[in-house]
């Protein structure tokens, strides 16, 4: 890490360690003043300026050298600890999470994670998974397994678990997201899974290293798995629980939400059954249907990036960043594309709009497009 990152990322900590700084309040203060450093450095009137800002957080900015040191020592610690830290800022935060306002904006990691892959998806389920919601955890990631996505889950008791096994078994990426701090699995009879998660995926958490695990980190940590999923699929539920606020939270973010639909009489298919019913997921009954939701291809079927380079040369300067985002994944979200490619919204549409007459991309429901050159 040169020293000019390690200065970006301790100001960017210490931004986020100062009372009433939450996700909303940080992306603000980046938004006005251009980074963590900059801010720290306004004189405390012009500081004031900045929408948000009220005569306490002033107050506490004052104390900023006592912040800087904090966030010196956590990353010192997080060096001793083989720890990543991310900052809202940093070219590998994952893009996922900027389209969303209350997404974190400092994330620690262990392992070998790729918090940006090309697909993703997030299976949840009860922590007292039957044996019949195992084997279908099992069978779903089998399935899935010639789109080669990265499965997020929770490393929590019952489905969590047997779907990050699982991801293993098929040689493929999968992170778990914590809610406890990296360095603290929890449950710990699942540290030698989280282990063996290394070497292709690892561990996530937006708590600081040497915090308190508390019983509300748990639904704080649902929205990242919602926001870093393309899809997330509901294998068991109860009808209360953690699964069935992640659902919720990736309903209301525009995910593609499905759930396996279950017996009547079991109550760990309530949760499942109900999200159906009200339409806020939809039937999964293969990977068919994600195929469909998503316009996946299985990896021997995608157009390799060296044809779709070989025909950049035939478009106009101004699209090009946009058809090269689209050469991992060949679905965007509008609000993804615009974090890839750093083009206004308003630019992009214009953009899409003119790709999509030339016959080079379609739009899909959800501000979706698809590449189909």
């Amino acid at each position: 890490m040169s020293n000019r990152t390690k200065d970006n990322l301790i100001y960017s900590i210490a931004l986020s360690l100062i009372p009433k700084v939450g996700p909303s309040v940080y992306k603000n203060i980046i938004s006005y003043s251009g980074s963590a450093e900059n801010f720290f450095n306004l004189p405390i009137g012009k500081a004031g300026k900045i929408p948000k800002i009220g005569p306490k957080l002033l107050e506490a900015i004052k104390n900023k050298s006592a912040y800087i040191k904090q966030a010196e020592k956590l990353i010192e610690e997080a060096v001793k600890k083989d720890v990543n830290i991310l900052s809202y800022q940093d070219p590998n935060f994952p893009i996922r999470l900027k389209s969303y306002e209350d997404s974190p904006v400092i994330l620690f990691t262990k392992g070998n994670v790729d918090l940006n892959p090309s697909r993703s998806v997030g299976i949840v389920g009860t922590r007292n998974a039957t044996a019949y919601g195992k084997s279908i955890t099992r069978q779903i990631i089998e399935d899935l397994s010639p789109y080669k996505p990265t499965i997020i889950s929770g490393l929590a008791y019952g489905i969590d678990i047997e779907a990050h096994r699982a991801a293993l078994h098929q040689d493929l990426p999968t992170v778990a997201i914590l809610g406890s701090p990296v360095d603290v699995i929890y449950p710990a009879m699942h540290k030698s899974t989280s282990d063996a998660m290394m070497k292709a995926g690892g561990v996530v958490s937006e708590f600081k290293l040497g915090s308190e695990m508390v019983p509300g980190n748990f639904p704080q940590r649902n929205r990242v798995i919602a926001s870093l999923s393309d899809a997330l699929i509901v294998v068991e539920a109860a009808i209360k629980g953690g699964a069935l606020i992640t659902a919720e939270i990736a309903f209301s973010y525009n995910k593609e939400v499905f759930a396996v639909p279950g017996n009547l009489q079991s109550p760990y298919s309530e949760g499942c059954n109900s999200l159906i019913r009200r339409m806020k997921a939809n039937i999964y009954m293969g990977s068919r249907d994600l195929e469909e939701a998503l316009s996946w291809s299985k990896e021997h079927e995608k157009p390799t990036p060296q044809k779709l380079d070989r025909r950049l040369d035939e478009f106009d300067e101004n699209l090009k960043p946009v058809i090269k985002a689209f050469i991992d994944n060949q679905v965007q979200q509008i609000d993804d594309l615009s974090w890839k490619t750093q083009i206004p919204i308003s630019t992009l549409a214009s953009i899409l709009l003119q790709l999509e007459f030339q016959g080079i991309i379609k739009s899909l429901p959800g501000k979706k497009y698809q590449l189909i050159l």
